[in-house]
């Protein structure tokens, strides 16, 4: 095996290792209070290429992917929880509004063929975990019991607190992203909560030893990834913006209590834009997996996107782009099918570049050389064996629909438009056809169409 990735802690390319013959990966999974938008599922898209390429090359994989639906404070409402806001907005129960959205996140894994994790833990049904760690910490002397009766974890007392992220103790300001003031509960302004005291809170609260109250945000990953995953974890994934603090908190924690480094490799992919843009709720440009579907495309046409970029290259996603690779998706399909049925034949020249870094974009291209390449008798083949790490379904045969009623008598009307020259008129049948799902050429000879 000779899979290498970008340790984000060693600032270089490692090569991915096993213990016992087995990788074992965790990846931060969703915090269930929304819908997981095309950005998230770029994090979860990562982890699932990862694992694929492992396994072409005969790897064993165990992978562990929590459920946060608990305990992750509002960035910009400090007193107030996600799950318990969005319930609050929802007038129903905070599990129930867990339940729905972690339902929604298994819907959009499946329509990105996104493989199924080994396990998904929830951090509600994860307390006891949590707590046994805690009290560990505690008789270590990495954590204290703060004024306000909430537990911290003392950043000072672990001495090479920042190898992740570069941030120094001495360097943070109070109230960095996260991370409150607690009304000087603490000892020092980068210290964080593990288990915060209820105080008036009266939903998502546990007993404790040290009364009534929730786990902190970065405690959940510590306890999970260690006890799922036997104390150690050959590479960890997660988002770019977890990074700093939460992957440098769950690193303090996880190695205060083994005595070691707990993970091997730590792997971060870029953020996602969408036309230019970040996405968020105030500029009004969240795209959500049915967004895309909603629009006829395949939603393996964003994982296509996805790969056609590097996961460590900030990528600027559009419906163009989206476009474009569903297209490419239906020829590819397409020609496989009249290249001939042929089994998948390993590629080493595809493996060699997904080995360097996951390199997609490099990939992609590769695949489109091989698609020109004319006097090439085994193209199915190797498209066939590259699916296997790139999953976009390309053994699929189009199936081939029929027009609506409508849509025949649009294309009708739309045809007598041109042969009068009342080109507005069109062009406006075009757009109707189009928002069906229908993709409009024009030539001298006439109007033909394709399925999006």
């Amino acid at each position: 095996m000779s899979l290498y990735l970008y340790d984000t802690a060693s600032r270089k390319l490692a090569p991915v290792i096993s213990t016992h013959g087995t990788t074992t990966m965790y990846c931060c999974g969703p915090t269930v209070y929304r819908d997981a938008h095309v950005g998230n599922l770029r994090t979860f898209l990562l982890s699932d290429l990862v694992r694929r390429v492992l396994r072409v090359h005969g790897v064993n994989v165990k992978l562990i992917q929590n459920i946060t639906d608990v305990g992750h404070m509002s960035e910009d409402i400090e007193s107030e929880d996600k799950m318990l806001a969005q319930a609050k907005a929802e007038s129903t129960d905070p599990f129930v509004v867990a339940r729905k959205y972690e339902a929604a996140f298994h819907t959009d894994l499946a329509r990105l063929n996104i493989e199924k994790a080994d396990a998904y833990p929830r951090a509600s049904e994860s307390i006891e975990l949590m707590l046994a760690m805690i009290e560990q910490l505690i008789a270590k002397e990495f954590a204290y019991v703060g004024d306000d009766g909430t537990i911290y974890f003392s950043a000072q007392s672990f001495p090479s607190y920042g190898a992740i992220s570069g941030n120094r103790l001495d360097a943070l300001k109070p109230g960095h992203r996260y991370e409150y003031s607690e009304d000087g509960a603490k000892r020092f302004h980068a210290d964080w909560a593990l288990w915060k005291s209820a105080g008036t809170r009266t939903q998502m609260i546990w007993d404790s030893p040290w009364g009534p109250g929730f786990p902190g945000w970065h405690i959940e990953c510590s306890a999970m990834s260690l006890h799922f995953l036997n104390s150690h974890i050959n590479l960890h994934v997660g988002g770019i913006d977890l990074r700093f603090p939460h992957h440098e908190n769950e690193r303090a924690q996880s190695n205060a209590i083994t005595g070691n480094e707990s993970v091997d490799l730590w792997l971060h992919g870029e953020h996602l834009l969408f036309e230019g843009r970040k996405m968020s709720k105030s500029a009004g440009n969240v795209v959500l997996l049915k967004d895309v579907i909603d629009r006829g495309f395949d939603p393996l046409a964003v994982r296509l996107c996805f790969l056609e970029n590097r996961y460590r290259s900030q990528m600027d996603l559009t419906w163009a782009s989206i476009e474009a690779a569903d297209a490419t998706l239906m020829r590819w399909r397409k020609k496989i099918e009249k290249w001939g049925n042929q089994a998948p034949q390993l590629d080493a020249n595809f493996l060699e570049i997904i080995d360097n870094d996951l390199d997609t974009s490099k990939a992609i291209q590769y695949l489109r050389n091989i698609e020109k390449s004319d006097g090439l008798k085994d193209r199915a083949a190797i498209f066939l064996f590259a699916d296997r790490v790139l999953g976009l379904d390309l053994g699929r045969q189009e199936v081939v629909r029929d027009l609506t009623v409508e849509q025949e008598e649009i294309l009708a009307l739309r045809q007598d438009a041109r042969n009068h020259k009342r080109w507005a008129e069109s062009d406006e049948l075009r757009m109707k056809l189009e928002a069906s799902g229908l993709e409009i050429m024009d030539a001298p000879e006439g109007q033909s169409w394709n399925w999006r």
